[in-house]
């Protein structure tokens, strides 16, 4: 049985109980705080945000940036007895102003460099100086119940407007236990964060183990490595838009991973060619978990003992998954792409809004709005977002699956395909580009042939066009929803 703490913030006042010396999170620019003087800033920022907001039950956003003050924060609110909801500071002015009306968010704790994009009538609580926790200690932490909500996670709104997921502590506690086990945390692990903000799923995993976290905030590819060589890091965690730049990157044959004994990937599909091309380099497994804000967030991790490149891995433990016909709902055999279901201790307590359970089946289940299907061994292969995937003369197409032969050709730095109506096939495949080293229509229609030699009819590309970038959300994920309607208004001008 999985170890797990009551409360969530139950997990740095243990490890500072068990290892008060030892370093909790240091940072690339020498900050460094120990378990003890972590304990201590949780317990007086509590103080901090039970004097300016009051509670229990008050909901607090803080942003999410890549900085041990934001741990103070999460652990500090949730000891006050109060919700918090992750804000990602690469948000748009209206994206955070949406996350803060929809959750009632009472207090934003955020860095001065944010503040001016906040709406007014917020009150802002700095992310930057000691007024976090410049309080006397909490007198005693107001009572939680496992099955009160901890957070309030945002999805990523690719498919659509943002929906607030209600996580409760025993959620986000057993995920904890979870990730400590697929990525074989112990006490004394170094983990290196390559990320660009602080995701919780890291930040509660490496303090329920005792582990170090280092949080590597240069986005330069090469630096993150030798951090990674000078902490002596055992795990290296990144997204998979930095480790596919990175596996093409020139100065990949020069850099070595020392101590590291896995890279792990997460937040969406990490391409096959990067993952053999990282993983021969370093000699290491480079691993892909999977999940979502309603699973809190892991149900999958791919094993470092028995990778497979481009699965995600058998379920963690106490998690369970299957795929349905995406009609008929009847439970598929392996190797069937359908709709991939899962169930757990981890799965949310029910959308902001929305009544307890009302997301989940009779059995419990619920449903992803992932297409995938499960090998023998029950290694799970995610192939597309349902809303994403398409009919072209009654066959379903997967952008993603295109975008993989795309990228695989050399003349393409980055792409994303999409669905555009045909009068004739319901829809077919369009592309954006952002083209290496060629411009122009012409040869533009030139990768898109030499692509579509190697695609079935019904996957290949009828539409391209070339773009500067293709835009993302803060954790790599595609808009899709967004990109469709920009293709849309290019192919008819």
């Amino acid at each position: 049985m999985l170890d797990s703490v009551a409360r969530l913030d139950d997990l740095p006042r243990r490890a500072a109980a068990a290892d008060p010396g030892g370093t909790a999170i240091r940072t690339d620019r020498g900050e460094l705080l120990d378990f003890a003087e972590l304990d201590r800033r949780v317990d007086r920022c509590a103080e901090r945000v039970r004097s300016l907001v009051g509670g229990p039950g008050r909901i607090v956003a803080i942003a999410s940036v890549l900085s041990p003050a934001f741990a103070v924060a999460y652990y500090g609110t949730l000891r006050a007895g109060n919700v918090v909801v992750p804000v990602i500071p690469l948000l748009r002015e209206e994206g955070i102003a949406h996350l803060l009306a929809a959750s009632g968010a009472e207090l934003v704790i955020a860095p001065a460099a944010l503040a001016g994009r906040l709406p007014a009538g917020v009150p802002v609580l700095g992310l930057d100086g000691e007024e976090l926790w410049d309080a006397p200690p909490l007198r005693s932490a107001p009572p939680v119940q496992p099955d009160d909500v901890a957070t309030i996670h945002f999805t990523s709104g690719t498919t659509g407007a943002p929906k607030g997921v209600r996580q409760t502590h025993d959620n986000l506690a057993v995920n904890a236990a979870q990730t400590v086990w697929a990525h074989g945390l112990v006490s004394g692990s170094v983990t290196v964060n390559h990320l660009p903000t602080y995701h919780p799923m890291h930040l509660n995993s490496a303090l329920h183990a005792g582990a170090t976290q280092v949080l590597c905030t240069d986005p330069d590819l090469a630096a993150s490595v030798h951090t990674a060589n000078a902490v002596r890091a055992n795990v290296y965690y990144s997204l998979p838009m930095r480790l596919s730049r990175l596996a093409a990157d020139p100065v990949l044959p020069g850099l070595r991973l020392k101590t590291v004994r896995a890279v792990f990937s997460g937040g969406s599909a990490l391409p096959v060619s990067a993952t053999r091309a990282l993983s021969d380099q370093f000699g290491i497994p480079v691993l892909q978990g999977y999940g979502l804000a309603e699973t809190s967030p892991m149900t999958h991790c791919d094993r470092p003992h028995r990778p497979k490149p481009g699965s995600c891995g058998p379920t963690v433990p106490g998690a369970e998954c299957r795929i349905v016909d995406l009609v008929t709902r009847k439970l598929l055999e392996p190797g069937t792409r359908g709709e991939i279901q899962v169930r757990g201790p981890q799965l949310m307590r029910g959308y902001l809004g929305e009544s307890d359970g009302s997301a989940l089946d009779d059995e419990g289940w619920f449903n992803t709005g992932d297409v995938g299907y499960l090998d023998s061994d029950g290694y799970l292969f995610v192939v597309d977002r349902l809303k994403d995937v398409f009919k072209c003369d009654n066959w379903l197409v997967s952008p993603n699956e295109v975008e993989r032969v795309l990228l695989g050709h050399p003349a393409v730095a980055d792409c994303v395909v999409v669905d555009c109506p045909d009068r004739f096939s319901g829809a077919v495949a369009g592309a954006l580009v952002v083209p290496k080293g060629v411009t122009g229509q012409s040869a533009l229609e030139a990768i898109a042939a030499q692509v579509n030699e190697e695609l079935p009819y019904f996957q290949r590309i009828r539409h391209i066009r070339e773009v500067t970038e293709i835009t993302r959300t803060g954790s790599g994920k595609v808009r899709r929803t967004e990109l469709r309607e920009f293709l849309q208004d290019l192919l008819t001008q």
